[in-house]
């Protein structure tokens, strides 16, 4: 409601009282600017850095310290493929596999060669994502003075993006078609050779080391009518056709077993707790910056409506 009574001695008023207000906020802002978000940095190096410490990145001229883990895969209800996997930071060091061909009820035996080693692209991805993050982080120490929210959620964005990066390689394996399979390093890794009719593949599934295995069986050549080459897929089912070298294949049996890596485990667990901290600072800056430019905004529609019937009487 207007009030054209009113004198123009009132304005000084809410002036005074609207500018102690805004002076409260701008206040706690400076301090969230100052204190707070480098509170909340601080939080996110501890985390990350006990995140990249799980990875167990190896330091110059201690390769041979890092630590070796035996992985048992199989289980009860399902035992064509057995086997024992050894972890070390991002690197399959050694596998030993046994598999029950499905027909002759034989058992093959397939070991990595002692000269090889099998690197987990993801790990190293998500470890490589981590160390970004840290370093975005560490380029804001204590003497850094933040002047805007613009620039603290700049600053968080681009960590986030790192540690979802990083929590997606971990979660989301990469899908191949089966010629790429077939024709990878991993196929060469084994001793002895694994027979054509053989294929494997090696990924992480959130925190799972996953072991897969494929059966094949040649086509012969008049299948032409029916042969619908697969694309690509994380995992193909039996069925699956494809064709390499001028030979045609299909998938007869698959095989997966995987066992839970713990640390692994730990680390989304860093990555989710991570995401969260950087949002609810991003929230609590959008608040603050939300208070202020209410405050000024409602500061002036009130002398628009004061001033307004003064003006236009």
């Amino acid at each position: 409601m207007l009030h054209p009574q009113r004198s123009l001695s009132e304005l000084p008023k809410m002036s005074a009282a609207s500018q102690v207000e805004r002076a409260v906020l701008e206040e706690e802002f400076n301090w969230l600017l100052k204190e707070e978000v480098h509170s909340v940095l601080k939080q996110l190096q501890e985390i990350l850095k006990e995140a990249s410490r799980r990875f167990s990145l190896p330091t110059p001229g201690l390769e041979s310290q890092l630590k070796q883990e035996n992985f048992i895969l199989g289980s009860s209800t399902m035992d064509q493929v057995k086997g024992v996997l050894t972890l070390q930071g991002e690197a399959l060091t050694q596998a030993d596999i046994n598999l029950k061909v499905a027909k002759s009820s034989q058992v093959l035996h397939f070991q990595f060669r002692e000269d090889k080693q099998w690197k987990l692209q993801q790990i190293q991805d998500a470890r490589n994502h981590v160390n970004q993050a840290l370093l975005l982080l560490s380029s804001r120490d204590n003497t850094y003075q933040f002047k805007t929210g613009a620039e603290v959620n700049k600053l968080m964005d681009a960590v986030m993006l790192q540690l979802t990066r990083a929590r997606n390689r971990l979660t989301t394996p990469a899908s191949l078609t089966l010629p790429e399979l077939a024709t990878s390093g991993l196929m060469k890794m084994f001793a002895p050779p694994m027979p054509g009719d053989v294929m494997v593949n090696f990924y992480i599934n959130l925190s799972k080391l996953c072991l897969t295995v494929y059966q094949l069986h040649v086509l012969p050549p008049n299948t032409t009518k029916n042969f619908k080459p697969t694309g690509s897929s994380v995992l193909h089912n039996p069925g699956a056709m494809f064709e390499l070298n001028n030979n045609r294949f299909e998938v007869s049996h698959v095989h997966k077993v995987e066992c839970v890596v713990p640390w692994l485990s730990d680390t989304l667990v860093f990555f989710t707790i991570s995401l969260q901290l950087c949002q609810q600072l991003k929230d609590k800056v959008g608040r603050h910056h939300q208070g202020l430019s209410l405050k000024q905004r409602h500061f002036l529609q009130g002398c628009v409506c004061f001033l307004a019937p003064l003006i236009f009487r």
